[in-house]
């Protein structure tokens, strides 16, 4: 199927930290320009699953303004800067956020996790070989450490307790790959 949608321009609303927020001008197959919103990651991000020696999946509880509780997750971040290579970046939020280093860290599986008006995108690893490091959160991190067996995150993502997309697909992709 031919894509009949085209942007015929885009102005930009307002630009934060990391996010850019755009209006987009789409012209339909049947020549009407609409608005769409649209909200640029302009550095992408990583994401790791840190498997402990036992097994368990070392999360983090943080605060989330956005859904204005505390949720469960791996460990994430964003890229220092475009050129960052994704696995340096998943070892540094590790360590930072965890205190662990990895002797061991894998590619698991890259994501696009808003694909109807973002372009972000999270390259998720797997962290094994755990070994104490520094761990340095970023000053507005209030971080509480968990380790968790993987039955039991499954059972809090069935059940709605982890609702955080890349950490569902992530801790999925890991059950099916090593599970």
């Amino acid at each position: 199927m031919e894509n009949k949608i085209r942007r015929v321009d885009r102005k930009l609303e307002f630009q934060g930290a990391i996010l850019d927020f755009y209006t987009d001008y789409m012209q339909m197959p049947d020549g009407k320009v609409v608005k769409w919103d649209f909200i640029s990651h302009r550095k992408g991000a990583a994401a790791v699953v840190p498997v402990m020696d036992d097994g368990k999946i070392l999360m983090v509880r943080q605060y989330r303004n956005a859904l204005e509780r505390m949720t469960i997750e791996i460990p994430a971040g964003a890229r220092d800067h475009t050129a960052e290579d994704t696995k340096v970046c998943a070892a540094r939020e590790l360590e930072e956020e965890t205190g662990y280093r990895s002797g061991r860290l894998e590619f698991l599986i890259s994501l696009k996790p808003t694909v109807a008006y973002d372009n972000e995108f999270i390259d998720i690893y797997v962290a094994t070989d755990l070994q104490p490091g520094k761990r340095n959160p970023d000053p507005y991190e209030f971080i509480e450490l968990e380790p968790m067996a993987l039955d039991d995150l499954c059972e809090k993502i069935y059940a709605g307790e982890i609702q955080d997309g890349k950490t569902v697909a992530a801790l999925m992709a890991y059950k099916n790959k090593y599970a």
